[in-house]
């Protein structure tokens, strides 16, 4: 009886994760499949599952059509870019929030979390003065400003976090053994941290990745424009332009994909982070 039960649990288990998994990844099936249809195609009925003629011109006009390969370097770069300043100072931070005690720590700590209450949007108008009188409206260099300030506060309460399950022993060893501060932090804290690092890293690259606003409202020439921008602008106010923009949301997820792909250890050891190895 109860090897029956087991097996049916487990069944109606397979069943249920399997149907999730279908309704998660039919969207993006869906997007790989239109991409690859050619615009007299898309809305052909009946619906066609695969297209019986594959076609390449979706892809073959973000480039020829528009200018989608400066969008991607130009997302690249800035996710890149915020992602590695914002993992360098909130390591910083998070170490000094982590390890010591001053009068203003809770107030610090209290004004990170109260920053991710606020909707970004909400600052859309006195950030676009701010950068403005700055004169860093349409430029890369503004934007990667705008995004690693949205980003340390985070980042910086999720690497203190991980900073606190660490024991202070460890630094204490190497201090003892003649390691200043700093070169313990790095030489013997960051090679324990690595999967708290790595997730910190792939947060801030994804959420600059995929940002829109700041960077509809701050950035005005093609040249400087963004992939979410370029995505945005295959909607017009009396068409949707399905293919080109399927083919470039698919080309959108190929790098979090292959970042994911191959940090995921990382990430998955970042969820059980907190065990000193001896």
């Amino acid at each position: 009886m109860i090897n029956r039960e087991s097996v049916a649990g487990r069944i109606a288990k397979f069943i249920f994760l399997g149907t999730w998994l279908i309704i998660t990844l039919f969207p993006l099936y869906w997007i790989v499949v239109t991409s690859l249809k050619s615009p007299g195609m898309i809305f052909k009925f009946p619906l066609e599952y695969w297209p019986t003629e594959i076609s390449f011109d979706n892809f073959i006009g973000l480039f020829s059509k528009a200018d989608f390969g400066t969008y991607m370097f130009n997302s690249l770069f800035a996710a890149t870019m915020t992602a590695t300043v914002v993992t360098l100072i909130s390591l910083l931070a998070g170490y000094i929030l982590a390890r010591f005690e001053f009068k203003s720590k809770g107030a610090v700590l209290g004004a990170f979390l109260v920053t991710q209450m606020i909707p970004a949007f909400i600052a859309l108008g006195p950030l676009y003065n701010m950068m403005s009188d700055l004169g860093l409206v349409d430029t890369r260099g503004g934007l990667i400003v705008v995004y690693i300030a949205i980003s340390i506060p985070f980042s910086t309460i999720m690497l203190r976090g991980f900073f606190a399950n660490i024991p202070d022993a460890l630094e204490e060893a190497a201090m003892i053994d003649g390691c200043s501060r700093i070169g313990a932090l790095f030489r013997v804290l960051v090679p324990v941290m690595l999967p708290g690092i790595m997730a910190t890293f792939i947060f801030s690259f994804v959420n600059s990745w995929n940002e829109l606003f700041l960077s509809v409202t701050l950035m005005n020439s093609d040249s400087n424009k963004t992939i979410p921008t370029a995505l945005n602008g295959f909607i017009t106010s009396f068409n949707i332009e399905w293919g080109p923009m399927a083919a470039a949301a698919v080309l959108t997820v190929i790098p979090t994909l292959v970042m994911f792909a191959f940090a995921s250890k990382y990430i998955v050891q970042g969820l059980t982070a907190g065990a000193v190895k001896g």
